[in-house]
Parts: C-alpha cells; sequence; structure tokens
C-alpha cells in the first residue's frame, strides 16, 4: 500500500505532505512539515518506520534550518536509544511517538491498539515538541467512539495537560479531521 496525503493546520498557517509506504513488514512515513510556532515559521522533515505491528523503530526528525535534528530508536518494547546508541530512560515504556507538527503521529497507536467501539486504552509516547525537538514521555488515552469499513473516530486526550480532540481516521487510520488542529486537504 502506497498513500499520499496533505493537511492544512486549522489554527495557524501550516500545510503538511506525507507519503506512506506499507510494505514487507513495515510501515514507512516520509513527511514534510511547513509550519509557524513561536511566530517564526519553520520547515520539518521527519521519517517514522514502524514494525508490522505498527511499534515505532526509528524516527529521525529534521528542521530543515540546517542545523537541528533528532535521532532516535526503538527497541518496540518500551526502551528508546539516542543517535550515539545510548539508552533514554525518561522514555521506558513509550512505544509509540508523538511529534507535535503532525497528525500522522495519531495513526500509529489507532493501528497499533485496534480498539474496538466503546475500547479505551492508556498509553505512554514519546512527545517530541516541535520546533524545540526535545523529547519527554507523555501519557494519552485513546477512546474508539466508532469504527467501521470506512474508517473511525477516536477521542483523544492528554492525561497530564487535560487536552481533548475528536479525531476522524480514514479506513487506513489516516487522519481526516483532528478537531481545531488538522484537516484533510487531500
Amino acid at each position: 500500500m502506497k498513500r499520499e496525503v496533505m493537511w492544512s493546520r486549522l489554527d495557524s498557517p501550516g500545510m503538511e505532505h506525507l507519503t506512506l509506504v506499507v510494505s514487507g513488514g513495515e510501515a514507512a512515513a516520509d513527511g514534510i512539515v511547513l509550519g509557524v510556532a513561536n511566530d517564526s515559521p519553520f520547515r520539518l522533515h521527519y521519517k517514522v518506520i514502524c514494525d508490522s505491528s505498527w511499534r515505532v523503530r526509528r524516527a529521525k526528525i529534521n528542521l530543515m534550518d540546517g542545523r537541528r535534528s533528532l535521532s532516535l530508536t526503538s527497541s518496540g518494547e518500551g526502551q528508546w536509544f539516542n543517535e550515539e546508541g545510548a539508552e533514554i530512560s525518561a522514555l521506558d515504556g513509550c512505544i509509540d511517538i508523538d511529534i507535535t507538527a503532525t497528525p500522522f503521529t495519531n495513526t500509529l497507536p489507532i493501528h497499533r491498539l485496534a480498539l474496538e467501539q466503546g475500547e479505551s486504552a492508556d498509553i505512554k509516547v514519546a512527545y517530541v515538541w516541535i520546533p524545540d525537538l526535545e523529547v519527554e514521555s507523555d501519557e494519552q488515552r485513546y477512546t474508539c467512539l466508532e469504527i467501521g469499513a470506512d474508517g473511525g473516530k477516536y477521542h483523544f486526550e492528554q492525561i497530564a495537560t487535560g487536552f481533548k480532540a475528536l479525531i476522524q481516521v480514514d479506513a487506513d487510520g489516516l487522519v481526516e479531521d483532528y478537531e481545531d488542529l488538522f484537516g484533510r486537504v487531500v
């Protein structure tokens, strides 16, 4: 499967183009994001590689200013490592990654958890702040409100902050609408 989609930011100027390829037991996402943070424009390129269970194995995030990048690898079982191979103990127990500038990373737990209607799950994610490229552990909750052949609706909650949003996805689990933040263009 190969999909290409674009999202527009709803709360500030911004656009993303994503190419997702699922083949040979892995999912590979390649995204370009143009956005604004702290009143400054940024360009971001990311690649996220997942195994056949949609567990993140590698993530590379480049701010296209030529100076800042973040490279992470994961065991897929909750251990994360930096570019030099040193373990990042602050991320222990995190399976997914959440990059603040893209709705794509919501697809990862939606696929991995495969929740049935009415089910919910609490997870820990490696939360990457853009444009700072700082990463920390974050607890989140996904609740499946509706699921069908054409996609589904999920209630998303960031547990520590109380942030909540409704997320609608297509049949491939890609975000169509992320309440007040992102909307699918194509």
